[in-house]
């Protein structure tokens, strides 16, 4: 078993690990968000992404969040030396083969992931939440320009949805557009998701190829937690091995069947998506 252990830290990057025997082992995925007590979104959302891809998926809580498919009433930051702490834990003896950021929250937070990342460089997808889809703001303005000065340039692909990649950019206009843009302002590669606006399209650029990858959208009251299934779907794949491209295309039908399949009837507000298709 100690040698499993050990060959399971020993695999390269983006590609499951083998073991001293040869025989494969899982990809392993991090994600580092907040945790929602409603269960939609967040690490709960990652984590159910992560098992539908078939990872292992692990976890630096750097939020808690009071939620439920209405809104969110309270935010716990957690200590940044808390945080540091996680993220030691799981990269010194899990391993990690790619890895998910969610909401970071503030400032603070962000500095202490980034300077874990800049150790640990893994395949990373940077999805910049900024509001909960109730409204609740989950990062504070003071910490947009952090998130984007310290983590975009360690990104694979950073994956706002249409409102963020707007705030990001600092102004409207196309996918297209606010693509080349966010990538003027440091990230490697960018996803503009098409849950949101009048064209059901995800568009990729990776500074050199814009590809339009096309969304099914479904009129379903159950869109809660679909961005960080999109984001987590995405950072699975790329822990698989595979391309960016072949990875977004993965996420954008992941994400639009977990709506489909979305839990409708759970709460007040707009239900949760199910990428494990629970009621099937």
């Amino acid at each position: 078993m100690r040698a499993r252990k050990e060959g399971a830290r020993g695999g390269t990057l983006g590609s499951p690990a083998l073991t001293g025997e040869g025989s494969m082992v899982v990809a392993r995925c991090l994600t580092i968000a907040g945790s929602d007590s409603g269960g939609g979104a967040g690490i709960q959302a990652d984590l159910k992404a992560f098992a539908a891809a078939g990872v292992y998926g692990t976890t630096a809580i750097v939020a808690l969040t009071a939620q439920n498919t209405v809104g969110v009433t309270a935010v716990h930051e957690a200590p940044r030396d808390f945080i540091q702490a996680q993220l030691e834990a799981v990269f010194s003896d899990i391993g990690v083969d790619a890895v998910k950021t969610g909401m970071l929250f503030s400032r603070a937070s962000i500095e202490v992931v980034a300077d874990s990342l800049e150790n640990h460089r893994v395949p990373l997808v940077v999805d910049p939440v900024m509001l909960a889809s109730s409204g609740a703001r989950l990062l504070q303005n003071d910490a947009v320009s952090t998130l984007v000065a310290r983590l975009f340039p360690l990104a694979t692909v950073v994956t706002p949805n249409l409102g963020e990649a707007e705030a990001l950019a600092g102004s409207s206009g196309t996918r297209r557009e606010l693509a080349e843009r966010i990538h003027e302002l440091g990230a490697p590669a960018v996803v503009v998701t098409g849950g949101h606006g009048p064209e059901p399209v995800d568009h990729l650029f990776d500074g050199r190829r814009h590809v339009e990858i096309p969304v099914v959208r479904y009129d379903v009251a159950a869109t809660h937690g679909a961005g960080c299934t999109h984001s987590a779907t995405l950072a699975a794949e790329l822990a698989k091995g595979a391309s960016l491209e072949d990875a977004a295309r993965t996420a954008a039908e992941v994400a639009s069947s977990a709506v489909r399949n979305g839990l409708v009837e759970l709460g007040a507000g707009d239900g949760p998506v199910d990428v494990l298709r629970l009621t099937a």
